[in-house]
């Protein structure tokens, strides 16, 4: 098939095609603003570091190589940040009716490249509840490194605030991908409808297939009786009991 073909095909099935992405822009629409609950992530930073008086960090006794070991040890504490026994601590301190199991699957750690600095994330249906556990997390991992390394190199760097915004669903997102996955669905159940017609549609195609010239065509004839009532010329009987037969000649 030609471009031309596949022009006219579409223009043929633009209902279908219409019909198809509208349906698939309305539900994920609908799901995405009515269905899905939005979810809301807050966040904290800490920094994985050495707990010096004021009088070490104005001489600089911190060296280059003290800062290469905090910035490994902030991978090791990304892992304190979701052990079982900081989990526990927060649902304790913040009274949560979750296992320390469901809390983790909410908390992200991720240590900030070439730094000290781990950043703890909080993703929950509720924004008060993404909030306060973020930051309650922090004190429960300050609290109980010190407890398990007796060293306290946890310094929170700031609070988590109120996320203003959910970070899902993004329903315009949603919609977007939808319309043109409708048009591309709709599409391939056009061209595979095309596909599975074998019905010849055109003289030309006709010619094509037998390779043969096509010198006529017959019309359709309807056989209306007397009272405008159309004849079914192999069951309807004339007078006398003989088949009334209609005939169309060319």
């Amino acid at each position: 098939m030609e471009l031309q073909g596949y022009i006219q095909l579409i223009k043929k099935r633009l209902l279908l095609i219409f019909l198809i992405t509208l349906a698939a822009v309305f539900v994920s629409g609908v799901v995405s603003f009515f269905v899905i609950k939005p979810t809301y992530q807050a966040s904290i930073s800490v920094d994985i570091g050495n707990n010096q008086t004021s009088t070490d960090k104005n001489t600089g006794n911190q060296n280059y190589n003290d800062v290469l070991m905090y910035q490994k040890l902030v991978k090791t504490y990304s892992i304190y940040a979701k052990s079982r026994a900081v989990a526990e601590d927060v649902v304790n301190e913040l009274k949560l009716d979750k296992t320390p199991e469901e809390l983790n699957n909410m908390i992200t750690a991720s240590p900030s490249a070439d730094t000290e600095f781990l950043t703890i994330s909080v993703k929950s249906k509720s924004s008060d509840e993404a909030k306060d556990i973020a930051n309650q997390v922090a004190k429960s991992l300050k609290t109980v490194t010190k407890k398990i390394k007796n060293v306290d190199n946890v310094q929170l760097v700031d609070d988590a605030v109120l996320p203003s915004s959910p970070v899902s669903p993004k329903p315009f997102l949603n919609i977007g991908i939808a319309f043109v996955l409708g048009i591309f669905v709709s599409l391939g159940l056009v061209f595979l409808l095309e596909y599975l017609d074998n019905t010849v549609k055109d003289p030309d195609e006709l010619e094509k297939l037998l390779e043969l010239p096509v010198i006529g065509n017959i019309p359709l004839i309807e056989v209306k009786g007397k009272k405008g009532r159309a004849i079914d010329t192999k069951s309807k009987k004339g007078r006398g009991g003989k088949r009334d037969k209609r005939h169309s000649n060319i």
